[in-house]
Parts: C-alpha cells; sequence; structure tokens
C-alpha cells in the first residue's frame, strides 16, 4: 500500500519507564515534514549507551521513549525542500548531526554541532515524532533506531553505498566509528606507537582495529572478562590483560611493560576510576589518553593535576571526532574496499521483539555486539 504522506502504523520497541524491561507496541509515526525524511530501519545494534538510559543514568532523558541510534534503512519518503536523498535511498542516521552552519561544524577540528541534543535539548513539539496508545513518545538522540520507522532530520543523516549491507554498516552509526575514529582520528595513532585499550566490547575492539590500521606495534587490550582476549587478538591485540590477575594496580603493569607508559591510552568503559587509570598508564611528557566511554551524569572523575603537568594530554572523543555527513560514507566504502573488519563485531543478531534477550546478552558479557532486524 502507498504509504507516502500518510501516518504509518509500525512495530517498535518502547521503553516506558527507566528500569523496566522494553515493551514491542504499535507506534503511530506522522509524514515527513519540510527537511526531513521517513526511513524504514532495516537493522540496528544494542548500544551501552542504550544500557545507561534503561537505567535512568543518563541526565536529561524523557520517558516513555524510543531508543536506538546505531542503525541503517532506506528512505520511505521524503518532505518538501530535501535534497540528495530520494526514497530507496539507503541511510545511516546520526545521532550526532552535521548541520554544516554552526562554529563547530564550520571548524575542522570539531564534530560536536551545536544542533545536537547533546549541546541543546530540543523543545518537545520538534523532539516528539511518535505516538503510542494515544500518548507521545520521545525520541533518543533525534533518530530512535527501535522502530521499524523513524523520522530523521536532513541534518541527521548520511546517504550511503545502495549496495552496502545493512545488517553490517549500521555499526557504523555508532559503536565502530567511535572506537576506530578514536583511533585514527582523535588521537592519531603513529606508527610504531604503543597502544593500551580499556574494555573490550564493540567500541573497545573498534579501538584495537582503528590502532592496528594505524599501524601501532603494540596494542595492550584490558578487559576482566577472558573470554573477549581471542577476539581481540584476531582483530590485532598484541597483550591481553585482566587486572584482576595482578597484585598491583593496572596502571603500574602497563607501564613495567612499556618502560614507563604507553603513546596512547583509551577508556572505552565509562568508570571514571578506569578513566584516571589510562591516564596514569600513558607515558609522562607525551602520552595521550583518550575518554570514549560514557559515564553515569551523576559521576565525577578525580586525579592528581601532576599527570597533566608532566606533559600527559587528556582528550574526549565524541563519535571518534568524526563529522557524519563526510564520514560515514567513506568508512562504509571503506568496508566494502576491505579496509577493515568489521563483520567479526556481530556476534548475535535478533529479531525486534526480542529485544530484552539482546540487552541481557550485554549485560552478562556474552555479546560483543547484537544486531536487531525488523
Amino acid at each position: 500500500m502507498e504509504t507516502t504522506g500518510k501516518v504509518i502504523k509500525c512495530k517498535a520497541a518502547v521503553l516506558w519507564e527507566a528500569g523496566k524491561p522494553f515493551s514491542i507496541e504499535e507506534v503511530e509515526v506522522p509524514p515527513p515534514r519540510a527537511h526531513e525524511i521517513r526511513v524504514k530501519i532495516v537493522a540496528t545494534g544494542i548500544c551501552r549507551s542504550d544500557e545507561h538510559i534503561v537505567h535512568g543514568l543518563l541526565s536529561r532523558i524523557k520517558y516513555p521513549i524510543i531508543l536506538g541510534h546505531e542503525g541503517a534503512g532506506i528512505v520511505e519518503s521524503v518532505g518538501e525542500e530535501v535534497t540528495g536523498v530520494k526514497p530507496g535511498d539507503k541511510v545511516i542516521p546520526l545521532f550526532l548531526p552535521q548541520c554544516g552552519k554552526c562554529v563547530c561544524c564550520r571548524n575542522p577540528e570539531s564534530n560536536l554541532c551545536l544542533k545536537s541534543t547533546i549541546s541543546a535539548p530540543q523543545a518537545e513539539d520538534e523532539k516528539i515524532k511518535f505516538t503510542c496508545k494515544g500518548k507521545l513518545i520521545n525520541r533518543m538522540a533525534q533518530i530512535s533506531t527501535f522502530s521499524e520507522y523513524t523520522i530523521l532530520d536532513e541534518i541527521a543523516f548520511a546517504k550511503i553505498d545502495d549496495n552496502a549491507p545493512l545488517d553490517r554498516v549500521c555499526l557504523i552509526g555508532c559503536g565502530f566509528s567511535t572506537g576506530y575514529g578514536s583511533a585514527v582520528n582523535t588521537a592519531k595513532v603513529q606508527p610504531g606507537s604503543t597502544c593500551a585499550v580499556f574494555g573490550l566490547g564493540g567500541v573497545g575492539l573498534s579501538v584495537v582495529i582503528g590502532c592496528k590500521v594505524a599501524g601501532a606495534s603494540r596494542i595492550i587490550a584490558v578487559d576482566i572478562n577472558k573470554t573477549k582476549f581471542a577476539k581481540a587478538k584476531e582483530l590485532g591485540a598484541t597483550d591481553c590483560l585482566n587486572p584482576q590477575d595482578y597484585d598491583k594496580p593496572i596502571q603500574k603493569v602497563l607501564k613495567d611493560m612499556t618502560n614507563g607508559g604507553v603513546h596512547y591510552s583509551f577508556e572505552c568503559i565509562g568508570h571514571v576510576d578506569s578513566m584516571v587509570d589510562a591516564l596514569e598508564s600513558s607515558h609522562p611528557g607525551f602520552g595521550t589518553c583518550v575518554i570514549i566511554g560514557v559515564a553515569p551524569y551523576t559521576d565525577k572523575i578525580s586525579f592528581d593535576p601532576m599527570l597533566l603537568l608532566t606533559g600527559r594530554t587528556l582528550k574526549g572523543s565524541h563519535f571518534g571526532g568524526l563529522k557524519g555527513k563526510i564520514s560515514v560514507p567513506k568508512m562504509v566504502s571503506d568496508y566494502m574496499a576491505k579496509k577493515f573488519k568489521l563483520d567479526e563485531l556481530v556476534t548475535h543478531t535478533l529479531p525486534i521483539n526480542k529485544i530484552n534477550e539482546g540487552f541481557e546478552l550485554l549485560r552478562a558479557g556474552e555479546s560483543i555486539r547484537t544486531i536487531l532486524k525488523f
């Protein structure tokens, strides 16, 4: 049936309140307005940031809400004044948009668009696009990929190769780009350097891939879950450490292994203690520590300022420092050209109605990335 210009009723995973399981519901998705497109989501990954919202650990989140921000789909219809994309095109939604006009978008060193929900939450009439059982349903990061159909602003998607497999390149919408970009773009890992990666989830393993592609000579993977070590070594890690195996702090172990500290360290967990550990494990005088993991908004980081005064650099990286509209299509093309591995990050594929099972796999540490399909 022709759907252009009509409200679509479709399946979505709704989180009615924090701490509760997802509920598979029928939701109503309106047609796109001017400068918007409506997209049929084909595949979407489960990310740790979604898990934080499930437990109410991120600020400025309103419930009920449809989560999901690591998806890929096919354009169903476009609103007025939309250019460069048409029905049938494949796209990746951008949880970090790129308006191209704000001071951050115009700065080549920044990818933080001031129109993102991170910079300035939108008014409710702009933010809410879904209804369910007569109630308005909030969106996550303006995209909400845990819905079979979603509305995207023209600044919040990237058109990609028509031949790209959506159940793989969806990872470029968040986890892979965040990790890989943090290594090659934010840290600018140099050939022959040493790296330490704290946390071997989808993001951490993507950092490992980025460090390997960048030519690092030693990549030390750190996690308390030893079952992830084989995958880390397959993707490029040279050493794997479990902090629980040592009777001294892991940063001391790393310093002893690397003649005083690594060139680059990456925190991919979201724990403030491990952020300090990562900073301390970087070499004084020239070490760089990149914070990638998202910590609960109530947590605060504390460390000795001398760690920085002695020459270390502490940086944060959101979406790998990548400008989505520019970088995402290229990364999809690079994946298609087999310039880096991506398939190996997918450990489970489930239908959307088994979303709660997917989150249990994440909590148990049994999955790297679970892909949900509609």
